[in-house]
């Protein structure tokens, strides 16, 4: 009988903003951040990151990033 390992949690924050140059990642207003949310896999946020990103299309300015909490929390683990 296969038991299935349940999979490492690896959190992943997505949020976005709008940036005040398209050649840096300084927010125009931090006060309009947009918190997309933190998710348990890099797969997830990826969907989260890419309907956003395409919901904004229209305006170069607004940026959405995947920060990996996970690299954060746990800096000495190697994985993902």
């Amino acid at each position: 009988m296969d038991e299935e390992k349940p999979k490492k949690q690896l959190l992943h924050l997505v949020f976005g903003g709008e940036l005040t140059s398209l050649n840096s990642t300084e927010f125009r207003d931090l006060s309009k951040l947009d918190i997309v949310g933190i998710f348990p896999d890099y797969k997830s946020a990826e969907v989260a990151w890419r309907a956003k990103a395409q919901e904004t299309v229209d305006n170069a300015h607004m940026r959405y990033f995947i920060v990996h909490l996970h690299r954060l929390l746990e800096p000495q683990a190697s994985n993902g």
